[in-house]
């Protein structure tokens, strides 16, 4: 059996950036990774745009994903490539995870466990789209596998459902490659993807967008033939007689994203019904001590700078827990209550404007001078302001000139001074109608 301080499970951005921090904080780390190369996702986003916030450039999703990967291999952090996690348990000692890979079964104990894990996106069946199986139905994310890394066309007339951001940028790219882009349908009545993508990917190449839209029915035998596009109400309701045909050789699907969150769910981490990923304290650690989450498995985010940094302070604090077990032979992890275990914790709770706030909770037994936090408002507000309550006493608030659900806000906050006790109250909420 290995053994190690720090197992990160996925080599995306979240899982690289993680290793490196663990591995700088003195760990021992192993990184699985199911496919033959590391960079997740970003091996296939040749479009620029990434590294904005944290190098002040732009770059394509490979060359974000590659200064990442030569410091991982600078500094010799161990990899395990085409490997997949069959089993986690928790014992005595920390984490057993089974692993299969091309070398056979192998066991890894670790005393942290790091999910990197990312997310999924949803299909033509779990948007309830009736018909047959014809071929022609993509996501946004295999279509751009095939486009970018294939060098396949997949379609030369098509239709997307959805204005997330990768179907956004796929409706460009395809644009740009000689597909005919018949329009963005998106049933929300406003779009799901960022501002600057709805300009630069549709605007700028006079894509339609359609809102309050969407697509209830496919036909086709072997290929894809045409979809039904019907107009919804403000409930999202089917509006009887808008139905249109539109004839195309493919459907995209922008629907969303789900984070991958089998393995957390598995060792009993406690979800958050809002974000899909786990909760999570001050050092992303979750409900089980030991495990911590990080990037779009613990919440979905806009940018890969977020991901990165999320998964810097599990890498962090993940070590840091581990090494307080150098002689761990002797002594039980599964029942430590320290600092980076069972803290006094106090939950924050969010007002009915926010989608989700992360974390969702604070360690007061560590530093919370400068916390950084992530949320989404759960509609579109102008002029509005989010408050930070304590005890029902504002102690933060800033003003927003709008506020959209697509665009995730993030901030640095000095908990500290809030005169904050495990007996405090504490609300995050938006307020709206916010005057000048």
């Amino acid at each position: 059996m290995v053994k190690t301080d720090v197992l990160v499970i996925g080599g995306g951005p979240a899982g690289l950036a993680a290793a490196i921090s663990a591995k700088k904080e003195g760990a021992d780390v192993i990184l699985v990774e199911r496919e033959a190369r590391l960079g997740g996702i970003l091996k296939q986003c040749i479009h620029d745009g990434f590294g904005l916030v944290r190098y002040g450039e732009k770059l394509s999703g490979p060359e974000y994903a590659e200064r990442f990967i030569g410091e991982f291999l600078e500094l010799k952090i161990k990899a395990k490539l085409l490997t997949f996690v069959t089993s986690i348990e928790k014992n005595d000692k920390g984490f057993k995870a089974a692993l299969v890979s091309k070398e056979g079964i192998e066991e890894v104990q670790t005393k942290s466990l790091i999910l990197a894990t990312g997310c999924r996106e949803r299909t033509s069946k779990q948007v309830f789209i009736h018909g047959t199986r014809p071929a022609g139905i993509f996501t946004a994310g295999t279509a751009q596998h095939f486009t970018n890394l294939l060098g396949q066309l997949p379609t030369k007339r098509c239709v997307i459902l959805g204005s997330g951001d990768i179907g956004l940028i796929m409706a460009r790219r395809l644009t740009l490659e000689g597909a005919k882009v018949l329009g963005v349908y998106e049933v929300k009545p406003t779009p799901s993807g960022l501002t600057r993508n709805i300009h630069q990917c549709l605007y700028d190449f006079d894509i339609p967008l359609y809102l309050s839209h969407t697509v209830t029915r496919v036909f086709g035998d072997d290929r894809l033939t045409a979809v039904e596009v019907v107009k919804v109400d403000e409930k999202m309701q089917v509006i009887s007689g808008t139905e249109e045909i539109v004839e195309c050789d493919a459907l995209i699907l922008s629907v969303g994203l789900i984070p991958e969150n089998e393995i957390a769910e598995d060792l009993d981490v406690e979800i958050d019904p809002k974000t899909k990923g786990p909760k999570c304290d001050t050092h992303l650690m979750t409900s089980v001590p030991g495990i911590f989450s990080c990037g779009n498995a613990l919440h979905v985010s806009d940018l890969v700078d977020y991901v990165s940094e999320s998964g810097e302070t599990a890498g962090k604090y993940a070590a840091h827990f581990a090494l307080q077990f150098q002689d761990a032979d002797n002594k039980n992890i599964s029942s430590y209550t320290g600092v980076l275990g069972d803290g006094k914790l106090v939950d924050i709770e969010i007002g009915d404007n926010i989608l989700y706030f992360v974390p969702q909770s604070l360690n007061l037994e560590t530093d919370l001078s400068s916390v950084i936090v992530y949320f989404r408002s759960k509609d579109v507000f102008d002029n509005s302001k989010l408050k930070i309550k304590v005890d029902g006493k504002v102690v933060f608030e800033k003003k927003y000139a709008f506020l959209r659900p697509p665009e995730m806000e993030k901030l640095k906050l000095d908990f500290a001074s809030f005169g904050i006790t495990d007996k405090s109250l504490i609300l995050a909420e938006v307020e709206v109608g916010v005057s000048e």
